[in-house]
């Protein structure tokens, strides 16, 4: 089939009509269709992601009648994790996974945060606070877990021409050493950023709207991650929302 046929949802095709594509939208080429079946699946993948990071930038404008704002956010977290995994929308495994990126990022908080460190602070009283980081600051982490995750199901995402898995874990831990050690030592960030694309130049990004499979290099995918996530930062910064 060529990129101007009429898209056909014909089972015989080896692919079932998805729920999102009916009556008119049939009939529609196939790159509508595949550009209109990724943005839907990205939207899905970011739910958690963009509620959390909406709530955190408005709760500074929101009356709470006496609730600590940082516990009203970890409570609309909470309540919007439990919605996805109750709708089907995040399967049990992702919710493991994306609670080991929570522990993950709130221990990188607690260090940043510590006294002797102080790269920023969480001023606000809260009762959910653990060593003066407040527990919604894990799902800062685990937003981003729940994005990979889902885009990874949603879009039947597989890697080719992947390192070596030595060469990844070595580079993985050289990275987040240096997230603790430049407080005391040389900050090797960028020095790393290029070992990371040197060592992913090959790897490529495979992921299937629909019917057809498209890809893009992995340093590309870490930089448009990183890009939006600099983004949703400063918008809630923007806001006053940290």
């Amino acid at each position: 089939m060529s990129a101007i046929d009429t898209y056909s949802l014909s089972p015989a095709m080896g692919y079932a009509r998805p729920w999102y594509i009916q009556g008119w939208m049939r009939t529609l080429p196939l790159p509508l269709l595949e550009f209109w079946s990724f943005g839907l699946k990205e939207a899905i993948s970011c739910i958690f992601a963009v509620s959390f990071f909406i709530t955190l930038a408005l709760s500074k404008f929101l009356s709470l009648g006496g609730l600590p704002r940082y516990d009203f956010v970890l409570m609309v977290a909470l309540v919007v994790q439990f919605a996805l995994v109750y709708s089907g929308l995040e399967i049990k495994k992702e919710l493991i996974a994306i609670s080991l990126f929570h522990l993950l990022g709130l221990a990188l908080e607690v260090f940043k945060t510590a006294p002797g460190i102080g790269s920023w602070s969480y001023p606000e009283f809260a009762y959910s606070k653990l060593f003066g980081v407040p527990l919604y600051s894990g799902f800062m982490y685990a937003a981003v877990g729940s994005y990979i995750l889902q885009a990874w199901r949603h879009l039947s995402v597989r890697l080719t021409g992947y390192p070596s898995h030595l060469v990844v874990i070595i580079l993985a831990a050289a990275i987040y050493i240096n997230f603790f050690t430049h407080h005391f030592i040389g900050d090797y960030r960028w020095p790393l950023t290029l070992m990371l694309i040197a060592v992913f130049w090959h790897t490529k990004v495979h992921f299937k709207p629909i019917a057809r499979e498209f890809w893009i290099p992995l340093p590309l995918a870490f930089l448009l991650i990183g890009f939006f996530i600099w983004i949703a930062e400063n918008i809630v910064t923007l806001f006053g929302g940290w």
